[in-house]
């Protein structure tokens, strides 16, 4: 199911994946703070966005990416 995704819904996304993958493993040395990587995103344009998930066309899709993270299925 390919779908259009607003930019705002991809940073949602991306902060969630953020804050789980920083929950247990968080290095302040290293890491940016959950506020800190939000505001990151929010100067990112879409194809950097779409870059920072890591997504592919074919192995690991944005839709899938937005399956997981997105606000539909983790609210």
């Amino acid at each position: 199911m390919k779908r259009e995704y607003t930019d705002n819904e991809i940073r949602r996304a991306l902060a969630k994946e953020w804050e789980y993958l920083c929950h247990d493993d968080f290095n302040p040395d290293e890491d940016m703070t959950q506020t800190e990587y939000e505001d990151y995103l929010l100067d990112q344009d879409r194809a950097s966005l779409i870059e920072e998930s890591c997504t592919d066309d074919k192995y690991y899709t944005l839709d899938k990416f937005m399956e997981y993270w997105g606000d539909e299925l983790n609210e």
